[in-house]
């Protein structure tokens, strides 16, 4: 399913973790920093973060993909964002979820209205895809949290 470029036929890319990942603890901050209005910087560290910490909850079961298209820009998912991807979490109605439709992977809000399931896009120009029998479908993981350069 992965070519040699580890580029899906869907557009995501499928990132490695290391189960043993180099640790690189930076300093974490205990001031908050103001979105508003300005407030004095408290020049405290609070503790060392590793991000890898911070991010993957349990490695053997997590893993990144790099996201593609404007599907999802309502849930803060652009172009090129990594995706970090838990396959331990069970994928219940409201979470977001990769997902492997027809042999191509897609990320999308998993949703359902009474028995019918969809998968929800967070986009109004895109259509939310319907789950049927016809389409094959297997749910990869559940989407924990979103790396997004600005």
């Amino acid at each position: 399913m992965l070519s040699s470029s580890g580029k899906q036929p869907g557009g995501l890319v499928i990132l490695p973790f290391t189960e043993h990942p180099t640790q690189h603890p930076l300093p974490l901050f205990s001031g908050k920093v103001a979105a508003g209005f300005p407030s004095p910087a408290d020049d405290y560290v609070e503790k060392s973060l590793d991000l890898n910490e911070l991010l993957v909850q349990k490695p053997a079961a997590t893993f990144f993909v790099r996201a593609e298209g404007e599907s999802m820009l309502g849930a803060g998912i652009h172009p090129d964002d990594i995706l970090v991807v838990d396959r331990s979490i069970e994928p219940v109605p409201g979470k977001i979820v990769i997902c492997a439709l027809n042999g191509e992977l897609t990320v999308k809000r998993l949703e359902r209205d009474g028995e019918q399931w969809k998968l929800k896009a967070e986009n109004p120009a895109y259509p939310d895809i319907v789950i049927h029998a016809e389409l094959e479908m297997v749910i990869w993981g559940v989407v924990t949290n979103v790396i997004h350069a600005v």
